[in-house]
């Protein structure tokens, strides 16, 4: 018989087509009505190398291309809006949806229905929450800076619920054996907690280490009272055919974006 476990890494992988458009579906313990996906680079028009569902204005890829590909998205989705975009800027502040266009901020909440939060990412850290009543929905940006920073501990406090009654879903990133950094990015976490070593394997050169995104968002995580916690796993590096690199294409390439909202 199939395990729970096993059935949640099965589900984990697998990937929804609406209209021709590539999702990877949440995997989490969401409340009814709340809907959360990440899109991969398929089922869009961009050319390469936005080659094709790219959806950040800020790439180069051409206005006309972009407009279409989040006309597709919207569509795919039924959304109830247009998704609330953020200019990603790396830091902890948290925008609440509505209340002015295109913000500096690396996450962004609502507690209103029908607001559809959206984070862009080719490499760093998607994570998408909600409380266990369905009422607050949050979103967040968590390269390895705004990790470090706190992101992810800033939105939790952003909620009203209690971090115990959140759930929360990591998308794609950067995988573990893919993400070599320096040893000033290991001391940007570790020298805060030390337990956060975990998240860090040498390689052969010395001072280089492969950090890994998900297990230092779940210490994050639970250190900020959060227990429920799905996903990661899925390394953007390696899979060319479904995802954006910015790592793997030097810095030439579009965006996914993963969406939150909540319907009534």
């Amino acid at each position: 018989m199939m395990t729970q476990t096993t059935a949640m890494k099965q589900k984990l992988f697998m990937c929804a087509m609406t209209n021709n458009l590539e999702s990877i579906p949440a995997d989490w313990l969401a409340p009814p009505g709340v809907h959360a996906c990440c899109t991969t680079r398929m089922g869009g028009v961009s050319a390469a190398p936005f080659d094709h569902l790219n959806l950040a204005t800020h790439v180069g890829d051409e206005a006309q291309a972009i407009a279409e590909n989040r006309q597709r998205l919207r569509a795919a989705f039924s959304l109830p809006a247009e998704p609330f975009w953020l200019n990603q800027v790396h830091g902890v502040t948290v925008a609440e949806a509505g209340t002015s266009p295109l913000p500096d901020a690396d996450a962004a909440y609502t507690d209103q229905p029908h607001t559809v939060l959206a984070i862009l990412t080719a490499d760093c850290l998607s994570v998408v929450f909600a409380s266990d009543d369905g009422l607050e929905i949050a979103a967040a940006h968590a390269g390895w800076r705004g990790l470090a920073a706190g992101v992810l501990e800033a939105t939790v406090a952003r909620f009203t619920a209690l971090p115990a009654r959140i759930h929360v879903w990591m998308g794609p990133a950067i995988g573990p054996t893919t993400f070599e950094v320096g040893e000033e990015v290991r001391a940007a976490f570790v020298d805060a907690h030390a337990d956060e070593a975990q998240g860090f394997n040498p390689t052969s050169v010395p001072g280089k280490y492969c950090a890994d995104l998900f297990i230092l968002a779940r210490l994050r995580l639970h250190r900020a009272g959060v227990c429920y916690i799905n996903g990661g796993g899925l390394c953007t590096f390696s899979d060319a055919q479904r995802f954006y690199s910015y790592r793997r294409d030097h810095g030439r390439t579009g965006r996914m974006a993963t969406l939150v909202w909540r319907s009534a």
